[in-house]
């Protein structure tokens, strides 16, 4: 009978420790009052609720700053958390994440490692220095312009792929974006830059005056920033050639 009685009183105790830490009280508002997440109708959102659900969280502007307990909706298929006061964000656990958007939001950090099936991430207006985008090989749509980028690569990311909205500018310290298929990227998606002072090159690392080895290419047009044809010199010019790369120089005399 004690036996029995111990087992009793330690119910709500086991049941309590099933429960998702979610400490922003915002957040946590919304998950408690969408009864296809809270299926029991209760004041807290059980792990194994998050677990099972397999839709689209909407918490846009409800001034959310924290996005803790998110990892535990390891089915979630959407996520659309714009115009709040995120900072961190890490979607890591997030394995049948199809669709983020996180766009107007102080994010300066994001993880996507683990979110494998995204195809679409709004990033836009944050404070991105970094982004990670190697293990979302199905990206269709990117739009991470207005952060503070340093660096882009898409090398992993097939530019067959890029048939939705994608956008790269508004990044001021972000000159070159790496992909594979040079080519492909530059005959079909150059207004995803601002050629102003951006480029696609199959290689981002060490670039100075002179991105690559001409050997064996045959140079087509060269032309200023504005993409107009020149031959003047003291300003930065792209060096168009016949097998699709482009170098970026500064020739000063």
């Amino acid at each position: 009978m004690k036996k029995i009685l111990l087992i009793l009183l330690c119910l709500p105790l086991i049941g309590f420790g099933q429960n998702v830490n979610i400490p922003d009280s915002n957040f946590k508002t919304y998950l408690v009052g969408e009864t296809l997440i809270n299926t029991n109708g209760d004041t807290e959102i059980q792990i194994s609720e998050a677990n099972t659900f397999n839709g689209t969280i909407w918490c846009e502007n409800m001034n959310i700053t924290d996005l803790t307990g998110i990892e535990y909706f390891i089915n979630l298929t959407s996520l659309y958390c714009q115009n709040n006061q995120i900072s961190t964000l890490n979607t890591s656990q997030n394995i049948s994440l199809t669709w983020l958007s996180c766009y107007d939001n102080q994010l300066t950090s994001l993880n996507l490692n683990g979110a494998i099936a995204l195809e679409g991430l709004y990033a836009w207006n944050n404070q991105l220095a970094n982004l990670d985008v190697s293990q979302n090989t199905s990206l269709i749509s990117l739009v991470c312009n207005n952060n503070q980028l340093t660096s882009l690569n898409l090398s992993q990311i097939s530019c067959a792929l890029q048939i939705n909205e994608s956008d790269f500018s508004e990044n001021p310290n972000l000159n070159c974006i790496e992909v594979t298929d040079l080519s492909c990227w530059q005959n079909n998606f150059i207004e995803f830059l601002d050629t102003t002072y951006q480029y696609y090159s199959t290689n981002c690392s060490g670039i100075s005056s002179i991105q690559e080895n001409t050997t064996n290419k045959e140079l087509l047009k060269v032309t200023d920033l504005l993409g107009r044809e020149t031959k003047q010199t003291n300003q930065p010019l792209f060096y168009i050639y016949n097998d699709g790369t482009v170098e970026k120089r500064i020739i000063l005399e």
